[in-house]
């Protein structure tokens, strides 16, 4: 079940509301005491999370965020998460499940002993939840609280977390669709960039940064956001500043400047998921 975007947090008496982990979506199916793992584009990832793979109970489907927690910070890194899921090598997988574990946070059941459940209400699903001891420290259960989204929210942004997500009491679980049902709201951060230039493959503007010395270093490529008239009012006005180019970039003068939202900053000091807000004038 997909989450549709909420443009800001709410408070509602129908909804409950739960943090969003910043990690990534993971199916976990155990049946006759095999666990297989999925991300939510159906493809298998079972070999990458080893210290998933028990669990006290059997015969069930759960669904929830997989994520990683920076040792000397204590938050959750989604980097780290994505360096597991791109391990290919047994030994490369094998050794960050001691070093940098993954933890899986379940936020819903969708199969119980033979039973699907995705067409029970929520807090029916959410008490069966509750009832289930994983006995694995990695595998946790989200908290959430009813009625109070902004609360929740304002906590969210206080700890520089990701969001949170809302969902409507009597839900059911509905396979690849999005639904107002669910709901996320992002935390996002914003940041002002200039424009050097634009991929010619496929849609994407170059961003940079200033750096504390004065100059200008890459921090992205902008590919979200972006209006078509936004694109021709950029292309109309900056063809003529074109300083060179290579295979894929077209390089122009730092000039025009944008806002942007992202996620965060990456550790390499890239932006994070970057959508176009504005032209800076």
């Amino acid at each position: 079940m997909l989450l549709e975007t909420s443009q800001s947090a709410f408070s509602h008496p129908d909804y409950i509301f739960e943090p969003k982990i910043d990690g990534h979506r993971l199916i976990l199916s155990r049946q006759g005491g095999d666990t297989r793992l999925y991300t939510r584009h159906h493809n298998d990832c079972t070999m990458k999370y080893p210290e998933l793979f028990d669990l006290a109970e059997d015969n069930i489907v759960l669904d929830g965020e997989v994520a990683c927690v920076d040792r000397l910070t204590g938050a959750i890194d989604f980097e780290s998460v994505m360096e597991r899921f791109s391990a290919r090598k047994a030994e490369k997988v094998l050794r960050p499940s001691a070093t940098l574990p993954a933890n899986y946070i379940v936020f819903d059941v969708l199969r119980y002993k033979g039973q699907d459940l995705r067409g029970w209400p929520l807090m029916r699903r959410k008490q069966l939840l509750s009832s289930i001891d994983f006995s694995n420290p990695r595998i946790s259960v989200v908290p959430y609280i009813e009625r109070e989204g902004k609360r929740l929210f304002a906590e969210m942004v206080d700890r520089q977390l990701e969001g949170m997500v809302a969902k409507r009491k009597e839900s059911a679980y509905v396979t690849g669709q999005r639904s107002p049902a669910w709901q996320k709201v992002i935390n996002w951060s914003y940041s002002e960039v200039v424009l050097t230039g634009w991929k010619k493959s496929e849609f994407g503007w170059l961003a940079a940064i200033t750096d504390p010395a004065g100059r200008y270093r890459p921090a992205g490529v902008i590919e979200l956001g972006v209006t078509p008239t936004q694109k021709q009012a950029f292309y109309s006005v900056i063809r003529p500043f074109v300083t060179g180019e290579d295979r894929d970039h077209v390089y122009v003068e730092p000039w025009i400047r944008a806002k942007v939202k992202m996620r965060n900053w990456t550790k390499r000091g890239l932006l994070r998921s970057p959508v176009f807000v504005e032209f800076v004038v």
